[in-house]
């Protein structure tokens, strides 16, 4: 089979031998501790950016870079790749990789050595996230950056698949919970594909799954974020028991959740995981206003 001209093939990827001879380079293996999987394959990092639908002028916030694979495809889709990276060994070596593979990229790339549970700030702002995080911090990264940087307005995240389900499910479902109605206070979130084991080193014991969202508005109410998420915690904590009753500690008592329940229009029978966001901020709301009348008399 006749190869194509060079100008028309993908650009190199790391592959396998790659990363196993960078990691040996570094010394270093991956960690349990810091959920690190390196993705061995080049299809699947490609498949990974399509499904990310970057923009040319794109700046993606790439979360958890590791040893360069999805960056240096990340660095061919989009204008310019801010990586996150908590490792100082990693992120010390990431910009001689691109510079290595990508040369005519190199300065479209900004390490950020930084555990991005507590990042606060960054040198471009972003306007997508696309990762593959490590799977025992996934939600809360997810979440703290949709909080910190409201630039972000979609992404795509390669998390554990049973992450994945959560993230993505609406109300009503199985795998409806609190990851579920947090994430839609600031976006909309679907599944798109998974991601088998062999791709991975190491490999996991478990296929990931792909989620990509774009950012919506939060519903309108009086109630803050955090007040919302209090009750969203609250009926969650117990989900088997009606919302009256998971309610009670976090309205006082169970007369006072039945009456922030039924102004809300809720029926206070029902369990939380049939309400959605909008359900939750109405509760909030209506707890909130109870507060501030009782104040006043």
């Amino acid at each position: 089979m006749t190869q194509p001209p060079a100008a028309d093939r993908p650009a190199p990827l790391l592959g396998a031998a790659d990363i196993r001879r960078l990691a040996a380079e570094l010394d270093i293996r991956p960690t349990k501790t810091l959920g690190q999987n390196f993705v061995i394959d080049g299809n699947t990092i490609r498949r990974i950016v399509g499904a990310a639908q970057l923009g040319e002028h794109e700046t993606v916030l790439e979360v958890g870079p590791g040893l360069g694979s999805l960056t240096l495809g990340l660095l061919d889709a989009a204008e310019r790749v801010v990586a996150v990276e908590i490792d100082p060994v990693l992120a010390a070596r990431l910009p001689d990789t691109v510079a290595r593979w990508r040369p005519e990229r190199a300065a479209a790339l900004d390490v950020v050595l930084e555990d991005a549970l507590r990042v606060t700030e960054l040198p471009h702002a972003p306007t997508a996230l696309v990762a593959n995080l490590p799977y025992n911090v996934a939600v809360p990264v997810v979440l703290n950056l949709l909080e910190r940087f409201p630039s972000l307005q979609r992404g795509l995240v390669m998390v554990q698949d049973e992450v994945a389900d959560r993230l993505a499910a609406p109300p009503g479902s199985r795998t409806y919970g609190v990851p579920s109605v947090k994430a839609a206070w600031y976006s909309s979130m679907g599944k798109a594909g998974m991601v088998g084991m062999n791709v991975f080193w190491p490999a996991p014991k478990i296929a990931s799954g792909l989620v990509r969202f774009t950012r919506r508005e939060p519903p309108v109410t009086t109630a803050t974020r955090q007040e919302v998420f209090a009750v969203v915690d609250a009926a969650f904590a117990q989900r088997r028991k009606t919302l009256r009753a998971a309610l009670a500690g976090w309205a006082g008592t169970p007369v006072l959740a039945e009456q922030a329940l039924r102004a809300a229009g809720v029926d206070p029978s029902a369990r939380g995981e049939v309400l959605d966001i909008t359900a939750f901020a109405r509760i909030a709301e209506a707890r909130r206003e109870a507060a501030d009348v009782g104040a006043v008399n």
